[in-house]
């Protein structure tokens, strides 16, 4: 290129090879002598549909920064999942700190009976009959997406 201003060859866009989803985003405060400080925290759980899932969290200091970040750690943290055709194979529960989900497989045609950040892991999974249930005492997204994590990582084949 010879350097002249406005000339610049488009990029190229690739396709992204998960889908994203924003479950939680909140405005967090640091109180400080000076005053009060405000970013935000993001939430995101990716999956490609085809049985790798991840939940990211992450700070930044606009909304997009945090859900960039949070999309970057979720990719580090994609579990792979083993499981039948459109169902898993067998019976899981986990807890993750004061939230527990229990899911149960269910047969072909059923659909996708499932809550809150739960419904969201599941579906970005893959996962298309299945019936899950909050059964913890909290309402907090990010532990019911986590908990949902720690259920789908003890499938077994």
């Amino acid at each position: 290129m010879n350097g002249r201003p406005g000339l610049r060859r488009p990029r190229l866009q690739r396709k992204e090879e998960f889908e994203e989803q924003v479950i939680d985003l909140r405005r967090v405060t640091r109180v400080t002598a000076g005053g009060k400080r405000f970013r935000f925290r993001a939430t995101v759980v990716i999956g490609d549909k085809k049985g790798r899932v991840g939940v990211g969290v992450a700070k930044g200091a606009d909304v997009q920064r945090a859900v960039e970040k949070a999309k970057t750690q979720a990719k580090k943290n994609l579990i792979n999942l083993k499981f039948k055709e459109h169902t898993i194979p067998h019976q899981v529960e986990a807890k993750f700190s004061a939230a527990k989900v229990l899911i149960k497989p269910a047969e072909r045609g059923h659909g996708l009976k499932a809550g809150g950040s739960s419904r969201v892991v599941l579906r970005l999974a893959g996962v298309q009959d299945v019936t899950a249930k909050i059964m913890g005492r909290t309402k907090n997204k990010l532990t019911n997406a986590l908990a949902t994590i720690e259920a789908l990582k003890q499938l077994r084949d």
